[in-house]
Order: C-alpha cells, then structure tokens, then sequence
C-alpha cells in the first residue's frame, strides 16, 4: 500500500515524520476521513470545508498549491492502491509540521506543515446496521474544542476502550447532565417522533453525516430540535442512533445493559438509513 507524505507517494512502511513534529510532540495539527464509494468520494467538498475550518481553528497556515491539490492526491491513492471498486476511505491529516527546539509556543517562523494521506478498503457495518449496538455511558472529559477535528483523541480512545472491555461496541458520552457523543460519532434521540441532536456547538464536532441526516430528515418532513438530550431522559427514548462517516447510520438498542425504546433499531433510524444508503450509492 502506498501513501502520501510530504509530496512524495511511497510504500507505507517506509512513511516517517521527524521526531520533532508538532503533531508528534503535541497533537498539534487536523485530519479529516472521507468515503469512496465506486471510485467515487461522498461529500467531499463538506470534508474539505471542515479540514478548512481545523486549520484556521489552529492558525495552521497551508499553500494554497497544496490544499488545492489534496482531493487530487486522494484521488491518485486510490488509483494506486487499486481501490476503485468497492468501498474505501482516505484518511488526511495535516500537522503544523516540524520544529526545534520544543516549545509551546507556535513556531516563529512558521514551518511547513506536515501532509499525510493514506487510503484503505472499508466494508460497511451492515450487521450492526440492520440488528443494532449497545452501549455504556461514559462521562465527556474531552477539551471544550471538540468542534475542531484534531488528532488529539485520547480521551476518546479512552472511552471507546472502556466500552470494549465492557464487552459493547461503544460509548455515550455524557457532559453536564447531558449527552453530547460517542467516542467517533454523533447522536441523535427520537422521542414522539421528533428527532433531537446536540446543537452545533464548540462541544460536539458538527459531523459531515450529521448535516446530512438533517437535510435528510428535512426532506422527510421529520421534525427536528435542535436540542440536547438528557441523561435523565435517556431511557425515555423511542430511538437512539449513531452518525458517521465510517459508522453511517448505526442504531443503538441497549445502554448499561438496558434497553433503548423497543429494543430494536426504530422507524425513524430505518427510514433514515435508506435514504442515507440512497447518498452513498449516488443516488
């Protein structure tokens, strides 16, 4: 497999960064995961507008050469890799690149910035679409700029950890009283047939799948608020589900060994799901 460093395509196992990369030392710096479908890459322009907005969220200052030629790279991995058929994903992560010697401080003058794209084939959680997921709640210790997609995600691995030693797929997260995500994903809650997710705040990222469940549900004249549930509320629910790029449409049926509505994914999730399915099949 090969990846994109630096502006150089090279095998994988010959990919290095300095040990005095900011992004090594500090976590300094952005990425961005984006789905191919058939050779053909799913929302990309909202992923790129999003990596845009991480950058100027860190004052990352990237050429206008080469973030006008990243779509071009990803796209040439692809090809590379041989992965035009099927699903795939590309990961891109940009750092504020390297410097020395180590201070807390942003460089003065800046340094180039650190690029990184790698692609791999992706199969589809079709399982835990169709039968659902459980869960445990975890509480949201993450920093307070979580609308900034950065590579700093130990608490999240933290969390999603903590659910795979209790022997479920992941978390909710719960901050103040009420829930705000998972570990990699949005949520949303269905209760009387309205459909309620975290607003767009610097607490939650405003996930690219998220948006488009929205516009989704506007087209379904489903009624949204934007609101956020709360943990007493929680068990209240019709429906719960998770959102993301790699998680698509994922409903959840069991938190802390109890069960979400039903106990089986929802209405609104499925008609969600087939119309999100519509999405990435480019139809």
């Amino acid at each position: 497999m090969q990846v994109y460093i630096n502006g150089s395509f090279i095998p994988r196992e010959e990919a290095m960064i300095s040990a005095a990369d900011r992004g090594f030392l500090f976590g300094d710096g952005i990425y961005e995961v984006i789905r191919v479908v058939e050779d053909r890459f799913v929302l990309a322009d909202e992923h790129l507008a999003r990596m845009d907005e991480g950058l100027r969220g860190l004052s990352i200052q990237l050429s206008s050469e080469i973030r006008n030629e990243i779509l071009n790279i990803a796209k040439e991995l692809i090809q590379r890799n041989d992965l035009t058929q099927g699903q795939a994903s590309v990961y891109i992560q940009i750092t504020r690149g390297a410097a020395w010697p180590r201070t807390h401080t942003y460089p003065d003058p800046k340094v180039q910035p650190t690029v990184y794209l790698s692609a791999a084939s992706f199969k589809p959680h079709t399982g835990l679409h169709e039968r659902g997921v459980d869960a445990i709640t975890v509480p949201d210790v993450r920093w307070a700029r979580c609308n900034l997609k950065t590579v700093n995600l130990l608490p999240n691995s933290m969390a999603k950890q903590r659910a795979a030693e209790a022997g479920v797929n992941s978390a909710v997260m719960i901050r103040d009283g009420v829930i705000t995500e998972s570990p990699n994903a949005n949520i949303f809650g269905v209760k009387g047939g309205v459909l309620r997710t975290y607003p767009a705040t610097n607490y939650i990222l405003n996930g690219i799948t998220r948006q488009a469940v929205l516009k989704i549900a506007d087209e379904l004249t489903i009624p949204v608020k934007l609101e956020p549930v709360n943990e007493s509320e929680l068990f209240e629910l019709d429906e719960l589900f998770f959102t993301g790029t790699t998680t698509d449409i994922q409903p959840v049926v069991n938190i802390d060994g109890k069960k979400i509505g039903s106990g089986k994914p929802g209405e609104i999730c499925r008609m969600i799901q087939k119309r999100y399915d519509n999405l990435l099949a480019g139809r």
